[in-house]
């Protein structure tokens, strides 16, 4: 009997996520690999992807999310956020996308508790192998670029130097603040744009790829600062020390900027604060503050999620899904990771396609959170009860022995003194 493998695609539930994962191109794909696609009526909508396009691609459209999750093998989403999108999946489904899981572990739980197969995006090794299924790097890239059309949205100069008869216009400073994908996209979106930039970040390598841009860098640069990232290519968390110079030297050059965009993050942690109320009066009126951290709480002390407000003067931009400001693209990015790592973990047979999934592959170790009834993740799996705790309840039952015991247990203490000397 042949194992028919359907791929379902829903409209994604929040309100707020106008990004869907997958696109026509992409379920053409999926079709010449032998999956059945069932795409939910208006999933693609929002990213301007119309049902049509689906079905002349190869898809089956449904009318309902039920219906479209009747029996999938695999179902591909871009987030997923409640219990309630997980219980009517298949026993055994692979649910693949973005859970937030260092925030949503019970998510996790649930999802070992369904029997689902749970395959978390985020969590994709930054390996050379896995940068075509990097949806971190696909998404960031376009956030950076969005952050600095938004901070031009609400800055009321120009960017660029201007020379008129009328006289010269200055450019504008803007300053980045993390330079990792979205950071250096910043840099390099708010150059094209004529300001003058600068840029900085806790990553020794950071500062060569900030001058590349044609930017300055911008750190206190000490012996923590050269040990100062993870194996994986992450910041690491600096000591209170260096946080207290690095913001002596941030304090004195926001005071000169016009737009300062902030993208620090650190996984499983809030982010860092990097701008204090007191960094936000020193700024210039007018002048304007991107926070793209504010998913995880927000860099600049006084920002708000999903808002823009105006604080001492400043307007502070707090947009938490940047990437889905831009869903056309970002969708069409997002969907081909993820056709990326389906054609990992599948294989074809009798033009059909199978899930043939290699357990040992760093890349789907990285990823998969829950499989076969259990958290399989390392960072989400419980910590086994230690041994000694269950030798030590008993310890005191020992105690209620007799004389004669007690008196055995001095003599082999002595005994052992005797041996040691």
């Amino acid at each position: 009997m042949r194992l028919v493998s359907k791929i379902a695609i829903i409209k994604e539930p929040c309100p707020q996520e106008t990004r869907v994962a997958a696109t026509p191109e992409t379920v053409k794909k999926f079709a010449q690999m032998g999956f059945d696609v069932i795409v939910e009526s208006n999933a693609g909508e929002k990213a301007n992807y119309l049902d049509g396009d689906y079905k002349d691609a190869g898809a089956t459209i449904a009318k309902t999310p039920q219906e479209a999750i009747k029996n999938a093998n695999i179902v591909l989403r871009v987030q997923i956020n409640s219990a309630s999108e997980i219980e009517n999946l298949k026993k055994d489904a692979l649910l693949i996308g973005l859970f937030n899981p260092f925030q949503n572990k019970e998510l996790v739980e649930i999802c070992a508790k369904q029997n689902i197969t749970a395959l978390s995006m985020e969590l994709v090794p930054r390996i050379s192998r896995a940068q075509s299924m990097d949806v971190l790097s696909s998404q960031a890239n376009l956030a950076g670029y969005k952050a600095v059309l938004d901070a031009t949205q609400h800055y009321a100069r120009a960017f660029p130097m201007m020379m008129t008869a009328a006289g010269t216009i200055a450019p504008a400073k803007v300053f980045v603040m993390g330079a990792g994908v979205a950071g250096l996209q910043a840099i390099a979106t708010a150059k094209r744009l004529g300001a003058v930039v600068s840029a900085t970040d806790v990553r020794p390598a950071a500062k060569e790829q900030v001058q590349s841009l044609g930017a300055k860098f911008v750190a206190v640069e000490d012996e923590e600062f050269k040990k100062a990232e993870t194996s994986g290519g992450y910041a690491k968390e600096m000591s209170k020390a260096y946080q207290k110079k690095q913001a002596a030297l941030v304090e004195e050059t926001i005071a000169k900027q016009d737009v300062v965009i902030t993208t620090a993050l650190i996984p499983g942690r809030a982010a860092p604060k990097l701008i204090s109320e007191k960094m936000v009066k020193s700024m210039k009126p007018g002048s304007v503050i991107v926070d793209m951290a504010t998913s995880a709480g927000g860099n600049v002390e006084l920002s708000e999620g999903d808002k823009v407000i105006q604080k001492h003067d400043v307007t502070i931009i707090g947009h938490q899904n940047i990437p889905a400001r831009l869903a056309t693209d970002a969708s069409a990015l997002y969907a081909k990771n993820l056709l990326n790592f389906v054609s990992l973990i599948t294989e074809e047979k009798n033009k059909k396609a199978q899930i043939n999934m290699d357990w040992e592959d760093e890349i789907i170790k990285g990823v998969a959170l829950t499989h076969k009834g259990k958290i399989i993740h390392p960072h989400f799996v419980a910590p086994a009860k230690s041994p000694s705790k269950k030798t030590s309840a008993k310890k005191p039952a020992k105690k209620t022995t007799s004389k004669t015991a007690k008196k055995s247990t001095k003599k082999s203490t002595k005994t052992k003194k005797v041996a040691k000397g």
